[in-house]
């Protein structure tokens, strides 16, 4: 088991690219959606769900998923564009999914989607974009090779 864990680490630095990826287009398709819909009729759903400032949630929720969503695909201020996608996720469970509980299936899925992909921006927001990220290329972010090199030294 050693051997296979020995042999995988080689590739850690996939998780965060797969995940900034996947989650970040997830994000870009819901706050395009928005628009596709119609901001109005998001705005009609969001005060129906009892999100405070409905008017101004809609847009600014689209937009920031939109740009947060853009952000992680490219890796560009990950940890801001997380912490503002979970927190829309928060907001969400509260306000959206709260009375559906984990699992349901009416009159729309539970908790469940929402509580993964908060899950999945908190490891970013907590471990950082990556390799491979425009945080690491324009130094916002320590490179990978850089926290290895210390965390080797802090076990030594």
């Amino acid at each position: 088991m050693q051997s296979l864990s020995t042999s995988l680490n080689r590739f850690r630095f996939v998780g965060p690219i797969v995940l900034r990826v996947s989650l970040g287009i997830i994000f870009l398709w819901h706050g395009i959606d928005k628009f596709d819909a119609g901001i109005s009729n998001v705005e009609g759903a969001f005060d129906s769900w009892g999100v405070p400032l409905p008017a101004l949630a809609a847009p600014v929720t689209a937009i920031v998923e939109i740009v947060a969503g853009v952000a992680l695909i490219i890796g560009l201020g990950t940890r801001v564009a997380a912490a503002l996608l979970g927190l829309i996720m928060i907001g969400a469970v509260i306000f959206v999914k709260a009375e559906l509980g984990l699992i349901s299936s009416e009159p729309m899925p539970g908790t469940e989607l929402d509580l993964a992909l908060l899950a999945g921006l908190v490891t970013l927001f907590v471990s950082g974009p990556g390799r491979f990220s425009a945080d690491e290329m324009i130094g916002l972010e320590p490179s990978e090779t850089g926290v290895d090199r210390e965390l080797v030294g802090v076990r030594s």
